[in-house]
């Protein structure tokens, strides 16, 4: 039937099914969206609208969740790609039972709602991932797909229980962006076959028809990925829907990709179909337009739009979900009793590991460090930690092509389509996508994932870091080549405004350990963090063990900042540092104190963790009165004078680097010992 031939029948319903509640809970599915966003006066009603048939068979029909429980491990996942689209999920959160109110859909995009503009975790019952910068739920999509499967692997010995259907929905946006691409990619490659993607094909972005700049053939690329494509041609027919997603959840060996031909805004007269169905009202004449067409009264509000009947339909889905969480704790209960190894095993990673045993893991790190004076690449003694740590099981991840040169490998099978549980992930040169997915194994819970390249690399992945960040997702960042002591390799290669870049961050740990002892030291803190994303930043170089002529206390180390080096009481000046510039900063010292100046050194390998540590803390490492204070990094140094104030200085690199010899390229820079004596001398003169 065309959509002209819809509209003009007042006596029919758009929607077909041989069940008449559920095409009246899909109607009112279709309006409260455009209802909303009228009353607002501002969301996006038009894809919530076109895929509210697929998202009420979904939620009502085919997924394996518990409304009651949202929390309930053996839940499938449902992840909003297109996150603008949020009234989708919140329409059937709401009409299947979360405990979300129809006063909620009226505060939507408001100041403490529990429906914001976009979806986020932690603030609404049933959301599994903030999403919204489009392709990203894509991606983690991916990461909680591979987390399933290897917990199924691991733990399941062959009983489904740990091993839920990760569905996404995406839309034309989402695929344009280059991050789905590469995890698509990935996806195929690893055979992730409880994985499935719902394509939202409406042919509309914000400017337009798809085809002014989107013309491939996406169905031809996914089966290109090595995914399985189906096809809803009508999502209005009920029926046809279920089946597909049905077959959609069939294990086959490949991730499925469904492609739904929709017409966004549908049933508007005026939008449907266009652009202008994407965001904003739709008009009153035309909202009415809509309320009459799904057969409600043109004047019908919030309430009229919830009938009765249509929530004694819906809100079916708690018995059906009672029914199938019950079902799964009693299979749960019987694996517990005949599986004692896998349930003790994966009881412990789900408390964050033991942390017994990773302390003496990390001893047993810290009694192999060389002696003082040594010189070793921070990346390297990384190296040694992740290998340490890795029988423990509680951090699972890889890197992006470069595992031995960022010193990642760790002994065992990798992931692939035969070995889901495999020790590491080969993400390929996919640096966006591999930051998206550890997003995603995060969420999981199980693991704490990790990912490693290049620091000048690490833009590429700022869109997931700093979702990890919103979401409070500990993932770890491992990143070598820390600086323009990467030499030969260039100024392309070598970073220089990324540390300072990455500090901006909100809850991002930004780390940068001096030595071997550092690197140690910051993992026995890193083990117990399970709120904060870290960047670890490690140097190719070697640089000097213990350069203050003992290994730093431990408990300082995770303090975030410690004196490490002082002449008297170091009353006259402070200089800080990080990284391989405190040994720097230590010879400079030196120097100041053969001439009688009372110097202090501060390693501050993260300032976001002195800062949470307590006022008496950090006035005995850094006392008021010390005015006179110089920070040396190899990096842009902007960041660093909310430290050293007006009356200080900071010796950095304030321009790109070039390809020459690291030591040689750090002087040419001003990365000297000379250069941080001249600025405390000229600072002690200015106070």
């Amino acid at each position: 039937m065309r959509n002209d031939e819809l509209l003009s029948d007042d006596r029919a319903s758009i929607v077909r099914s041989p069940d008449p509640a559920q095409v009246r809970a899909v109607e009112t599915a279709i309006a409260l969206p455009a209802h909303v966003v009228q009353a607002k006066g501002h969301g996006h009603a038009g894809t919530a609208m076109a895929l509210a048939p697929v998202a009420h068979v979904l939620y009502s029909r085919v997924l394996r969740h518990d409304p009651a429980d949202p929390s309930w491990e053996g839940r499938d996942r449902v992840i909003l790609s297109a996150g603008h689209a949020s009234l989708l999920l919140y329409v059937q959160l709401l009409l299947t039972g979360y405990g979300l109110e129809p006063s909620d859909l009226e505060r939507s995009r408001g100041l403490d709602s529990r429906t914001p503009g976009h979806p986020e975790l932690g603030h609404t019952p049933g959301i599994e991932l903030s999403t919204g910068p489009l392709g990203q739920g894509v991606a983690s999509a991916v990461g909680m797909s591979l987390a399933s499967r290897r917990d199924e692997a691991l733990h399941g010995a062959g009983t489904g229980l740990f091993d839920p259907t990760v569905w996404v929905i995406a839309g034309d946006g989402c695929l344009e962006e280059g991050i789905s691409g590469e995890a698509s990619s990935l996806a195929g490659t690893l055979g992730l076959d409880n994985l499935v993607m719902l394509w939202d094909d409406n042919r509309i972005t914000i400017d337009g028809p798809t085809d002014l700049a989107f013309t491939e053939d996406v169905r031809a690329r996914y089966r290109a990925y090595g995914w399985r494509v189906l096809e809803i041609d009508d999502p209005l027919d009920l029926d046809a829907v279920e089946g597909v997603l049905r077959e959609a959840r069939e294990r086959t060996g490949r991730p499925t990709f469904v492609a739904i031909r929709t017409t966004i805004g549908f049933p508007s007269p005026a939008r449907a179909g266009t652009a202008a169905a994407h965001a904003g009202a739709f008009g009153v004449d035309d909202v009415a337009e809509v309320k009459r067409i799904l057969r409600f009264p043109p004047d019908a509000g919030l309430e009229d739009l919830i009938p009765d009947e249509v929530l004694a339909h819906t809100r079916q889905a708690l018995d059906r979900g009672a029914r199938m969480r019950e079902e799964w704790l009693i299979r749960f209960a019987e694996w517990e009793r005949t599986h004692r190894a896998e349930s003790s095993r994966r009881r412990v990673l789900s408390r964050g590991g033991d942390p017994e045993a990773l302390a003496r893991e990390l001893d047993t790190v810290s009694a192999g460090i060389p002696e003082p004076g040594a010189s070793v690449a921070t990346r390297a003694t990384n190296g040694r930690v992740l290998n340490a740590l890795a029988p423990q099981g509680v951090l699972w991840g890889g890197s992006a092509d470069l595992s031995d040169s960022t010193s990642v490998a760790v002994p065992g099978t990798g992931v692939d389509a035969a070995h889901p549980g495999g020790d590491f992930i080969r993400f390929g040169v996919r640096e966006h996508a591999m930051a998206a997915i550890l997003t995603g194994i995060a969420v999981h819970g199980l693991w704490r994932p990790f990912g490693s390249t290049y620091l000048a690399f690490s833009d590429y992945q700022r869109p997931s870091i700093r979702l990890a960040a919103l979401m409070r997702q500990p993932v770890v960042y491992v990143y070598t080549h820390d600086s323009v002591a990467v030499g030969e390799d260039g100024p392309t290669h070598q970073p220089v405004e990324q540390i300072a870049s990455l500090r901006t961050v909100p809850h991002l740990d930004v780390v940068r350990p001096a030595d071997a002892h550092e690197v140690v030291g910051v993992w026995r803190r890193l083990v117990h963090d399970r709120m904060h994303p870290t960047a670890l930043v490690l140097s190719r170089q070697g640089v000097p063990v213990a350069p203050a002529g003992a290994p730093p206390d431990p408990d300082l180390i995770a303090r975030g900042a410690y004196v490490a080096w002082m002449n008297g009481r170091g009353a006259d000046a402070a200089i800080l540092a990080t990284g391989s510039e405190l040994s720097l900063a230590i010879e400079a010292a030196k120097h100041l104190a053969d001439e009688g100046v009372q110097v202090r050194v501060v390693s501050m390998p993260c300032e976001t963790w002195f800062e949470r540590e307590p006022a008496d803390y950090r006035a005995e490492v850094l006392p008021s009165s010390l005015r006179a204070r110089v920070v040396v990094e190899a990096g842009r140094g902007a960041g660093w004078y909310k430290w050293v104030g007006l009356d200080g200085a900071v010796v950095s690199v304030e321009d790109f680097g070039e390809s020459g010899p690291g030591a040689a390229v750090l002087e040419r820079r001003g990365i000297t010992i000379g250069n941080v004596v001249e600025a405390v001398r000229r600072v002690i003169a200015g106070v």
